[in-house]
């Protein structure tokens, strides 16, 4: 199966896209309902809020007594956070169980309204936001019956489109007639999201074309920063790198990712294919080393793993080495060669212009990567030279902590 959250402010069409999916066959969970039952009179939970908060917090009829509760969070972070504390995780175990239940091959939908760091987003194979301008929003909102006031009040009190968007796989503007967003809900289940859970069930990638180079897009570092965080995740926090030309600022390539995952050792970059497979990167079999350098170089320590993705809406390479290995360094050194030495980075275009003109009918990129092999067998030996001038180590991997921002933004049609 796969798990997509859905997520967007306040009335912006997050439970219209939930609801349409729950009619194409999804099964939609909504993380606001879990949030009341797990403090529905009875429960752990409202134990312990009653605990934390005081007994004042419980109506005489034994339940929570939510406008007493807001009245305190409110106006204490310190109190919001405990309250946090006791409600997020019994919504994870609720929504987890539910997941669970469903079948082998459903596509599990989380109707999440307050998905803001990146490790949460981590926890899903895909995150859909929805985001609309206030000036709509509003009405929407007076519409179910709030005042103008209490509208604009909670639209303020959450995090704003600009914050929430790089945390999304896509990012849809509903901004116009209903029956739009319906079509596009559509045009999502049928083009990727059953084709990606049908995928993830099979272990098979998503089909991809040849070789074709388009200019360097400024989203690429941030789309690799949450499938980092996505992969990192589903082996227990190891370093996850953004690799290979679109980590390289300004350089055009094949609008595929690169990313690497470091493991301790060979035994363990195997160990992880299961788990890689269920987050939606199916392992590549036949293809287990890189090629030696320099040519001639002992091939034992240039073992590799490869994954590739299930989602057919995002290409990705991710290769899984052992840390300080021959091409685990090899890896990093050309992307921050690359990145320093303009020189470099024009001749390294040069030839990949030439190798995908001549390969762009392929159906594969095996053609246009044989074409470069003769350059990047010089470029080895400039990349060793840049490195002892430059005093070059290997730098900190991806920032997936969730404690910096996410930057960049992404809008979908």
């Amino acid at each position: 199966m796969i798990t997509v959250a859905v997520t967007g402010g306040i009335g912006s069409g997050k439970s219209t896209l939930a609801a349409r999916w729950a009619q194409r066959g999804a099964v939609v969970v909504d993380s606001d309902r879990l949030a009341r039952e797990v403090v529905a009179p009875g429960t752990t939970g409202l134990a312990a809020v009653a605990q934390s908060f005081g007994p004042e917090m419980l109506t005489p009829h034994g339940e929570l007594d939510r406008a007493a509760l807001a009245a305190v969070v409110f106006a204490d972070v310190d109190a919001r956070r405990r309250l946090e504390a006791i409600i997020h995780p019994r919504v994870r175990q609720a929504f987890a169980d539910r997941r669970d239940a469903a079948a082998p091959d459903a596509v599990v939908v989380n109707d999440i309204p307050l998905l803001t760091a990146l490790p949460a987003a981590a926890e899903f194979h895909l995150v859909v936001g929805v985001g609309a301008p206030a000036e709509l929003r509003v009405p929407r909102l007076i519409a179910r019956g709030l005042s103008e006031a209490d509208a604009r009040a909670r639209i303020a009190a959450q995090i704003s489109d600009a914050d929430r968007s790089p945390l999304c796989d896509l990012w849809l503007v509903n901004d116009g007639p209903a029956d739009l967003l319906s079509d596009r809900a559509d045009r999502i289940w049928d083009d990727r999201l059953v084709p990606f859970a049908r995928n993830v069930l099979a272990g098979e990638r998503a089909p991809r074309r040849g070789p074709w180079l388009v200019p360097a897009d400024p989203l690429w570092g941030v789309q690799a920063l949450r499938l980092g965080a996505r992969v990192s995740r589903a082996v227990g926090g190891a370093r996850v790198d953004h690799i290979g030309s679109t980590a390289v600022p300004g350089l055009a390539a094949k609008d595929v990712l690169d990313l690497q995952l470091t493991a301790p050792d060979l035994a363990t970059a195997r160990g992880w294919a299961e788990a890689l497979v269920r987050a939606g990167f199916p392992a590549v079999r036949g293809i287990d080393r890189d090629t030696p350098r320099p040519t001639g170089a002992d091939p034992g320590p240039w073992h590799k793993v490869l994954h590739v993705n299930a989602d057919p809406g995002r290409s990705l390479n991710l290769y899984v080495r052992v840390r300080e290995s021959p091409g685990w360094r090899w890896a990093l050194l050309f992307r921050d060669w690359l990145a320093a030495d303009a020189g470099a980075r024009a001749d390294y275009l040069a030839v990949k212009e030439d190798a995908a003109a001549r390969h762009v009918g392929d159906a594969t990129a095996e053609g246009y990567t044989l074409a470069k092999e003769a350059w990047l067998i010089g470029a080895w030996d400039r990349s060793q030279r840049w490195a002892d001038r430059a005093g070059w180590k290997p730098g900190p991997g991806l920032d997936i902590s969730g404690e910096g921002p996410v930057p960049g933004r992404r809008e979908s049609p």
